[in-house]
């Protein structure tokens, strides 16, 4: 049985057991806590029911991430103390070679939550960590630290993935996700959605059900987490693999910038957001620095893997300034080409362009929620459509990372982006309307995980795509995830198709390969 069979049969029989319905003071009389400053805590039910993850790997380090939840979907049934969580991180599964261990403090002013920032780990090697409360202990679970700066490295592996609704589709590739042994796994932002139980469609449309209504407070957002992290792929998928996480849209709400979508007060809306970045952190293997100070989360950050990978992970969402001409899509939108707009905000393009001239990586890479490339039909120009929520939408912004790119020369870049529930393959072009321009970059759009349910068979409609669109090399309307491939002369991409999230137990199968070649300008699909 592999250990990720063992993972989630293990995962599987302890979410759906009762660990402890009635604790007598006879089952905690040896409590094995190291530090005596607390008592051991008695639970009602299994306390570990939303698993365990790791993230933000670094050479000596990673952050380990548990939440103490045994009512999940009520708001996490924990009473307000605090409660001590001990670690242990080891070299092999059976934990006879402890390497680094201590005690951790689960807090209710972040849901009891877990925070643990693992040092004095070797470079680049795979550990294995568990957590114990009481008498209960969380799945085993595989992490691994990255490669130290300047390093050799000949080879890694990561996948990238996104968009995972609950209510459109079963998180099958998450499955696929968890057999890959990835060195670590980027999720590209709509860990969850927004919306109420059944939204605007019939029950018939619809895979899975919501919890409740809309969510707007700290608790609706903790129960919609609890929701998608209690499913079983998903957890053994944060079970294999560092996770680099990165936020979009929709766990605030949809396509907000510094206001929402319906006309609230900023002042309001910056409550909720305050709320769902809480609950943001709460969820999620993040270091300290992203703790939220109300409605502001520090989220970019930078993330080196020996000489092979410069990682600068952005928040495209956060800082941008508001859609032109209204949300959607729309043709003649004067607004796309205002200078002045931004996607980063001042500050963090700063940052971001300051990283690019200290690039000593093989592979540039930007990681970041939505499209760059021009995605617009270019032979029907004066009435293309742009999607007011994309790159497409800021072009003075766009154009000024792409001339950043070109002044830096920095090695082998590469844009990584979700959000559309589609998979592309692009070019990164100086002008997209002169196909001979110069290439100053490619990206790697992935497609999502259920969102937008089991997809289509472009067929004829990517014949007209590429023939428009001389940059996009690849193009699918299915669901999966995209498995990475890195050495010192290429990038591989495998875009991982799910034909149906609609049923159970489907196969993933190879929708396409696309390689990026080490100082080849271009993709090329293999």
């Amino acid at each position: 049985m592999s250990f990720y069979d063992r993972t989630l049969a293990r995962m599987s029989r302890r979410q759906l057991m009762n660990a402890a319905a009635v604790l007598g003071t006879a089952a905690i009389a040896s409590p094995i806590f190291s530090s005596k400053t607390l008592a051991a805590p008695i639970f009602m039910d299994y306390p570990f029911q939303l698993g365990v993850a790791s993230g933000d790997p670094t050479p000596n380090g990673v952050v380990l991430w548990t939440r103490l939840a045994p009512k999940h979907l009520e708001g996490g049934g924990m009473p307000a103390i605090n409660v001590e969580v001990e670690w242990d991180v080891a070299t092999a599964t059976n934990f006879t070679n402890i390497v680094q261990k201590g005690v951790a403090v689960a807090r209710p002013e972040l849901g009891h939550s877990v925070h643990v920032e693992v040092t004095g780990l070797e470079p680049n090697k795979e550990y294995f960590y568990r957590f114990r409360a009481g008498n209960e202990v969380t799945p085993t679970a595989r992490t691994k630290t990255a490669p130290a700066v300047g390093q050799v490295v000949e080879r890694m592996r990561f996948g990238i993935c996104g968009c995972n609704n609950y209510e459109q589709g079963l998180f099958t590739a998450y499955r696929g996700m968890a057999q890959e042994n990835f060195d670590f796994i980027i999720h590209t932002g709509d860990y969850i959605y927004e919306g109420r139980d059944n939204g605007n469609r019939t029950p018939d449309t619809l895979v899975r059900r919501h919890n409740g209504q809309e969510i707007h407070t700290v608790v609706d957002y903790r129960n919609r987490y609890a929701l998608y992290k209690s499913d079983p792929n998903f957890l053994a998928a944060h079970a294999s693999a560092p996770w680099l996480i990165t936020r979009d849209d929709h766990e605030v709400e949809n396509n907000y910038t510094v206001v929402d979508e319906n006309d609230i007060p900023p002042e309001v809306f910056a409550l909720r957001k305050a709320m769902a970045y809480q609950a943001y952190y709460e969820t999620m293997p993040l270091r300290s620095a992203a703790i939220p100070k109300g409605p502001s989360q520090l989220l970019y950050r930078r993330l080196q893997f020996g000489d092979l990978m410069d990682i600068s992970l952005l928040d495209t969402r956060q800082y941008r300034s508001d859609q032109p001409c209204g949300d959607g899509s729309k043709t003649g939108c004067v607004g796309i080409n205002d200078p002045k707009a931004t996607m980063l905000g001042a500050e963090q393009e700063k940052w971001l362009f300051d990283n690019l001239a200290t690039v000593k990586a093989k592979w540039t890479i930007l990681s970041q929620q939505v499209p760059i490339f021009m995605r617009d039909n270019i032979k029907a120009a004066p009435d293309a459509q742009f999607s007011m929520d994309k790159w497409d939408a800021y072009t003075v912004a766009r154009q000024r990372l792409m001339d950043r790119l070109k002044e830096t020369r920095a090695p082998n870049p590469v844009a990584l982006s979700g959000d559309v529930h589609l998979a592309y393959a692009a070019d990164l072009k100086m002008d997209y309307r002169n196909p001979n321009s110069e290439t100053v970059g490619v990206e790697f759009t992935g497609t999502s995980i259920s969102s937008g349910g089991d997809g289509l068979d472009v067929g004829a409609t990517w014949d007209t795509i590429k023939g428009d669109n001389t940059h996009i090399k690849y193009h699918s309307a299915k669901r999966g995830y995209t498995a990475f491939g890195v050495t010192q002369n290429e990038m591989r991409a495998e875009y991982k198709i799910v034909d149906k999230v609609s049923v159970p137990n489907q196969p993933i199968r190879l929708g396409a390969t696309v390689i990026a070649t080490s100082g080849k300008p271009g993709l090329q699909v293999a």
